[in-house]
């Protein structure tokens, strides 16, 4: 088997192409990232053909604010890139949304089969539950582009399957009329090594409850600082990531007392901060997987999340986390509550959530469940 892997950035296209080069398996990878950066990261003989332009005008865009939004020409730019560049001998073809639908054509004519990546919950749904939430909160929404949400929706249609991280991105396929033989549903891996539970955890202080993410809607932060106020005087939350631009001035109207903000944490530094965190918080009101999850349960935390998250998969309610709706600060509160006053369940929870991931959900396990999908394809 032969696979050529096609992202637009790096996403969890890497981990994929690591394990099919470490297995003799990977014919390309394209991408946007420089060859020398992704063969550190894949393999240094790696088959590698980068479009390196477009991620440096993306990169540009993120840091100078120049101009309208690229999304779009990049995802237009690297499907070309990609159609240029289809192999003969690649068994499949697998690319990441909105990014592959010239490529897909080419491909198949050339016999490969093709699998479009989303990692996320159909581009349509995903559209629709993002701009309930802002419109709750009176904040502009910054529509996707119909072009793009188009260009999507036409390489759903044309690939030969669609694979999805959650049995919840699936079902937002299923509810389109999709066929559920036509979706991969294949959660993805931790790097076990690098995430790990501490050999202990500070007791002379109150429990910490962590968040990592993208400081905004999406990920649920209004109605997790709204069910944290209660607990202000008996725990402390820790909130890691960069704060969304469109919600600055609403994140300056809420209590944050024992709130701490610490700004973007990378590397051995996250890895760290899940050591010394007692309960892991992810209230995403969208979620295609949440690989945060997976990272704080290899280091032995007890999970609160809502069903609106993929990775709620991995999880047995009341065992190693507690699930609760998307958008329920009242809810969200009490499932908090429940692990800040009961050490003794934190602890149980944590253990529980540890041996969970490690039976299963590494990168060597999801590559194990990749290729047996492969294999039915092409079969």
């Amino acid at each position: 088997m032969k696979v050529t892997v096609s992202v637009h950035g790096r996403y969890h296209g890497f981990e994929l192409a690591k394990g099919l080069y470490a297995r003799h398996c990977l014919d390309q990878l394209l991408t946007t990232y420089p060859a020398f950066l992704a063969r550190r990261w894949v393999g240094a003989g790696a088959p590698v053909k980068s479009a390196m332009a477009l991620e440096i005008r993306r990169r540009l865009h993120a840091r100078f604010g120049f101009g309208p939004r690229p999304d779009l020409q990049i995802a237009r730019r690297f499907g070309e890139f990609a159609r240029d560049h289809v192999s003969a001998t690649s068994d499949i073809f697998v690319g990441w949304s909105s990014a592959s639908l010239e490529a897909i054509t080419p491909a198949r004519a050339a016999g490969a089969k093709v699998i479009i990546e989303r990692g996320s919950t159909h581009i349509a749904a995903q559209t629709e539950v993002l701009r309930e939430a802002y419109r709750h909160f009176a904040l502009p929404f910054a529509e996707t582009d119909g072009e793009m949400i188009e260009r999507e929706q036409q390489e759903y249609e044309q690939a030969d399957r669609i694979s999805v991280p959650s049995t919840h991105a699936a079902r937002t396929f299923i509810d389109r009329g999709f066929a559920s033989e036509k979706i991969l549903v294949n959660g993805l891996g931790v790097d076990l090594g690098r995430f790990h539970a501490p050999p202990h955890r500070p007791t002379d202080r109150p429990p910490r409850i962590l968040f990592v993410g993208g400081i905004g809607l999406r990920k649920g932060v209004p109605w997790l600082l709204e069910a944290f106020a209660p607990l202000a005087a008996r725990a402390e939350l820790h909130v890691v990531g960069p704060v969304s631009p469109d919600f600055q001035a609403l994140l300056r109207c809420h209590p944050l007392a024992s709130v701490h903000m610490r700004g973007a944490i990378v590397g051995s530094a996250l890895a760290a901060e899940y050591g010394r965190a007692d309960i892991f918080c992810l209230p995403s009101i969208e979620e295609g997987y949440g690989m945060v999850i997976a990272e704080a349960m290899a280091c032995g935390l007890p999970i609160v999340t809502t069903h609106a998250v993929g990775a709620v998969d991995l999880l047995t309610p009341g065992l190693d986390g507690l699930v609760v709706p998307p958008a329920d600060s009242p809810a969200l509160a009490l499932a908090l509550e429940q692990l800040v006053d009961d050490a003794e369940l934190r602890q149980k929870m944590g253990r529980r959530a540890l041996e969970t991931v490690r039976a299963g959900h590494s990168w060597e396990d999801y590559m194990e469940r990749t290729l047996a999908s492969y294999e039915k394809v092409l079969g």
